[in-house]
């Protein structure tokens, strides 16, 4: 069985913790090693999206990335409970016609024991920004850097 720490149930600096995880996966892009982090049948509802299982995953997220260009996200934790772990989000990002975007969310995960995420609701909306109204300054990286503002910071 694989197992991906931290495992539940959370504690306030696990579910930090596993929240960081998650975004740097993320960031990173890679739609086959970020699925890495889900069971083989997880659910997700993505907006008005129905994914199940880790090739669905990878498909989706395969897109987005093409889609959703210099994509740089931040995650929050919100709240947590045994193997639940509640985040906002935002994350910027411009379309092929240069077009940028904020999006703002909202996610309700649920963890196996092993640590991968089982369900995962997200609830997103997107907002066109000027290029100039960018808040995520990083280069092109995978992780965010530590010393950039998280969202409270930003006020987002």
């Amino acid at each position: 069985m694989t197992v991906r720490p931290p495992v539940p149930p959370f504690t306030h600096e696990t579910a930090v913790q596993k929240v960081r995880l998650a975004e740097d996966g993320w960031n990173s892009r890679n739609p086959a090693a970020v699925a890495q982090a889900y069971t083989e049948d997880s659910w997700w509802r993505n907006r008005s999206t129905f994914i199940q299982g880790r090739a669905d995953i990878i498909a989706f997220l395969t897109g987005k990335w093409e889609r959703e260009l210099d994509y740089r996200l931040i995650k929050e934790l919100w709240a947590h409970d045994g193997h639940r772990i509640a985040v906002r989000f935002c994350y910027e990002y411009h379309d092929a016609d240069g077009r940028w975007f904020r999006a703002y969310g909202n996610e309700n995960w649920h963890f196996e024991d092993s640590g991968l995420m089982r369900w995962r609701h997200a609830s997103i909306n997107d907002l066109p920004i000027e290029e100039s109204d960018r808040k995520f300054h990083w280069d092109n990286t995978s992780v965010r850097p530590t010393d950039h503002p998280g969202l409270s910071e930003l006020d987002l």
